[in-house]
């Protein structure tokens, strides 16, 4: 992770809402939500705001083996937003400690602010974190 990642650090990711991505169309298999309204579902709202500091954060790191997962969400939901709109999300880095990193973030779309709250994330080595991943599958494959 480079020196540079620091507290400050402004950045910008535009994302365009799918179909794929409306309440009813995410979770097909739950009878209850096809009945729901086709708008951006929170679930994958948070997914757009964890990509856009993952796509913020990704210069500073040596990317692919150096990459980041997310590790806490916190944010409001604040205006439904339908497919086919472009989502504007903002972000700025507020606290470097380690290899945990912290945002502060909110999404507007064409119309207005539709989401705002914190985020962060932890850089991991990948080579080393799929090991944990095999030990882990090789673990539970064994005790099953």
């Amino acid at each position: 992770m480079s020196p540079e990642l620091q507290p400050g650090l402004r950045f910008a990711w535009q994302y365009t809402v799918p179909a794929r991505a409306t309440v009813p169309q995410l979770y097909h298999d739950t009878a209850f939500c096809l009945d729901m309204p086709e708008v951006l579902a929170t679930g994958y709202l948070v997914g757009m705001m964890e990509l856009a500091c993952v796509h913020g954060m990704r210069p500073f790191l040596d990317w692919p083996r150096e990459q980041s997962l997310g590790t806490m969400v916190s944010f409001r939901h604040l205006a439904p937003t339908p497919p086919g709109m472009t989502l504007r999300i903002e972000g700025e880095v507020t606290e470097v400690q380690g290899r945990r990193v912290r945002f502060e973030v909110q999404a507007w779309d064409e119309r207005e602010r539709v989401c705002e709250g914190t985020h962060e994330r932890c850089v991991i080595d990948v080579e080393r974190f799929n090991r944990r991943v095999a030990d882990k599958r090789q673990a539970h494959g064994e005790a099953a």
